[in-house]
């Protein structure tokens, strides 16, 4: 066993050299995560608050029994004002609640640190991670290298430090070569140096001569190799560099807010312009620039149905949102800057009112902190997410930058950028002919753009279709709808169907689109229900994203025009003239026909056939009764083989929706638009959960199941729906199998807020 090293200010001195070299390269790892002055403090002070602690336990000879309170003491006293200075005291002394938000941090700043958006800076309590590793590191590795028999395993300390940064930092590597080379160099030189320290004293014992020569050409010899395997190493980095951003947790880490588990705020359009809501106050702006348009959300991923944000399917980023810790640097940005106050009225959702691009938000009043934890936010999509949502009585102070636009000179020469989208789902066929009608004879991407907003300007009217006094406008923007609003003799919508147009037409000309749904607010800054609107924005190699409104103005809408009939030529037929009546009466012979008797039927037989006449009237008349009962039966097994057909994963789904619709046929409350779990809990039991996890995990799942797996969810289905008749008396079970419920009825019971019995 290696003896421990003799402790001498010569041996505590480079020892503590050493450490405090390989800390601070390790460190050095961390800067990507905060890159603010305050992080340098910390890990300075936390070096040498550690290394007292390190000396003073190798001289009076603690034990860690000693040595690990005094650390937390150490800890709690510097912690506060170090990595919580919002929480100090005169900003230099701890208070209770900084102590608590202290040591809950370091359980809990770990993960804050892996879903927030880099830099951090010295957001909150997100300095603690760092100063706890630290703190911990310089101990360890000091007292190890002073005390322990094993010394040499001090260097295991700092090149924890350093891969603990790597693993918490961005996916974008700062440094690498020459953080890992520094941090190589040094452990090597320090670990050669112990060992040539331990054979000098051994030599001595025996001959005190040659020790020099033999510590000097060890040392060079190591220097050497070094140089070699640095110079290969850098060498082989900037001949062959890495090509994929590194795999860090923060990649692969599940962000806790995900868009795509809210509604898209875009299939709401018209709730915001009923009688009840239009005139209502959704919240107060001041400080908004004439002209400037509140956004709510931006979407970019359509699948034919509903326009939204982000994709399930294609990696989108503007599907990916994280803390925002601070001060969101846009001075890239070239724009108005703006300072707004808003407050909350009859405004609600998980989407937070922004303008522009973000720059810092303060929230006020009683849910200030817990706005404050729940913010998130995607700079890609200049959209604002806080989790839970805001209510009424909300309030926050917002700093953003309202980024110069083009002209239309400048813009009709511009071309396609190249952000990233996820591809369309369905897009309608007859949106081609109206885009060739446009952009008929037009020359470049940008006049064709242009082209297209100024042609759905000129063609369209405005109709919401809520007031009685409106021409009939249908909701939506599903791919039928486009296809009607292109179609129609009168081109007929609101600025859904037309933003929705716009932007398909704007991606079919090779132009990166997404639609965003939000308020266009007047000068009073009062931004009522009836404010409501959404616009597109393109993505242009010059001059980054473009907002273009494609909504025609408000104008009077013309009759629709009678469609004529259209006359057909038919040729006229010849008219033959009637033939000669000829007297047949003489030519005809007369039939001779005989009148034969026919056999009297026995009286057994005469009632047999009354009785069948009799109950074949019986059973015609029962199968009229009936026939609306089995037609009911017969859809709902027709239905039943259609959901057992197609690939696993239908059969799966159909499988669901099979037990979904026996559940709603036999009479159970559902909440509105129940998930599988809730549904599982409607029924109760614990196979119910259990069919809704299997049927869960396979149409999540990132494989196709297999036909075993689609015949045990039906045969658990079959035995799930055999139980819901438990407990029911037989005329219950005969009126849920003919309940039309699930057959088109079920769809307008939940609206009006769950299935009655």
């Amino acid at each position: 066993m290696t003896a421990r090293m003799p402790l001498r200010p010569a041996v505590v001195a480079v020892n503590t050299a050493a450490v405090w070299l390989a800390i601070a390269v390790a460190a050095a790892a961390w800067w990507p995560i905060y890159q603010d002055a305050r992080f340098i403090v910390v890990a300075v002070v936390a070096t040498l608050v550690a290394t007292a602690i390190a000396v003073l336990g190798a001289v009076f000879r603690w034990s860690s029994a000693i040595i690990a309170p005094v650390t937390v003491v150490a800890f709690a006293v510097i912690g506060v004002p170090l990595a919580v200075p919002g929480q100090a005291l005169y900003g230099f002394l701890p208070s209770l609640a900084g102590e608590v938000e202290l040591f809950s941090a370091v359980a809990l700043g770990w993960k804050q640190l892996l879903t927030i958006t880099l830099p951090v800076g010295s957001y909150q309590s997100l300095l603690v991670p760092v100063l706890v590793l630290v703190l911990l590191s310089t101990v360890i590795a000091l007292s190890v290298a002073l005390r322990s028999r094993r010394g040499d395993l001090a260097v295991v300390a700092p090149v924890v430090l350093f891969i603990t940064g790597l693993a918490f930092g961005p996916t974008e590597a700062h440094w690498p070569v020459e953080l890992a080379l520094g941090l190589l160099a040094i452990s090597l030189l320090w670990l050669m140096w112990r060992r040539w320290y331990r054979h000098r004293q051994a030599v001595r014992a025996v001959d005190r001569g040659g020790t020099a020569v033999f510590g000097l050409r060890t040392i060079l010899s190591a220097v050497l190799v070094m140089a070699l395997a640095g110079a290969a190493a850098v060498g082989a980095a900037l001949v062959v560099p890495p090509t994929q951003p590194r795999e860090v947790l923060r990649a692969a880490i599940d962000q806790p807010f995900d868009p795509r588990a809210y509604p898209s705020p875009l299939a709401g359009f018209r709730q915001y312009l009923r009688e009840a809501t239009a005139d209502e106050v959704m919240f107060t702006v001041t400080g908004l620039p004439e002209g400037a348009r509140i956004r709510i959300a931006t979407l970019d991923s359509y699948d034919g149905v509903v326009y939204a944000v982000g994709s399930d399917t294609v990696t989108s980023e503007s599907g990916s949102f994280t803390r925002v810790p601070y001060v969101y640097d846009q001075s890239a940005v070239t724009g108005q800057q703006v300072s707004l106050d808003v407050q909350i009225g009859a405004y609600s959702g998980v989407w937070l009112p922004t303008v522009g691009k973000f720059e810092n938000v303060d929230f006020e009043g009683d849910r200030a902190s817990a706005l404050r934890e729940s913010f998130y936010y995607n700079d890609t999509a200049s959209t604002a997410a806080v989790i839970g949502g805001i209510e009424q009585g909300d309030a926050y102070h917002l700093d953003a930058v309202l980024p110069a636009e083009p002209g239309e000179q400048q813009l009709s020469s511009a071309t396609a950028g190249s952000a990233s989208v996820p591809p369309l789902g369905r897009v309608p066929t007859e949106l081609a002919g109206a885009l060739e009608r446009y952009t008929s004879g037009v020359d470049g991407q940008g006049a064709q753009l242009l082209a297209v907003i100024d042609g759905l300007r000129s063609d369209g009217y405005i109709s919401h279709g809520v007031g009685a006094d409106e021409p009939p406008s249908r909701s939506g923007h599903s791919a039928d709808r486009i296809t009607q609003l292109l179609t129609d003799q009168r081109m007929i919508g609101d600025a859904e169907q037309y933003a929705v147009a716009a932007a398909i037409m704007a991606r079919q000309l090779g132009f990166p689109a997404r639609v965003v749904f939000g308020f266009l607010p007047d000068a009073t800054g009062v931004v009522t229900g009836a404010m409501v609107t959404a616009w597109i924005e393109v993505d242009t190699a010059q001059y980054g994203w473009v907002t273009l409104d494609p909504t025609p103005p408000q104008r009077d809408i013309p009759e629709e025009a009678p469609e004529e009939p259209s006359e057909v030529s038919r040729p006229q037929s010849v008219i033959q003239p009637p033939e000669e009546d000829r007297d047949l009466a003489d030519t005809q012979t007369p039939v001779e026909t005989t009148q034969n008797d026919q056999p009297a039927l026995d009286g057994w037989v005469v009632v047999l056939l009354a009785v069948a006449r009799g109950l074949g009237i019986a059973l015609l008349v029962l199968g009229i009764l009936a026939s609306p009962f089995l037609v009911i039966i017969a859809a709902k097994l027709r239905r039943r083989q259609l959901r057992r057909k197609g690939s696993p994963l239908a059969q799966i789904s159909g499988g669901w929706h099979e037990f979904e619709d026996a559940v709603v046929d036999h009479g159970y409350e559902l909440p509105r638009h129940p998930t599988r779990s809730e549904l599982a809990l409607t029924v109760g039991g614990s196979m119910p959960l259990a069919v809704a996890e299997l049927a869960d995990r396979a149409v999540f799942a990132p494989h196709e199941p297999d036909a075993h797996e689609a015949a045990s969810l039906w045969a658990s289905i079959d035995e799930l729906t055999a139980s819901l008749d438990t407990g029911m008396t037989r005329w219950q079970r005969i009126r849920a199998r003919v309940s039309v419920r699930s057959l088109g009825g079920r769809r307008r019971v939940l609206r009006r807020g769950g299935v009655r019995r």
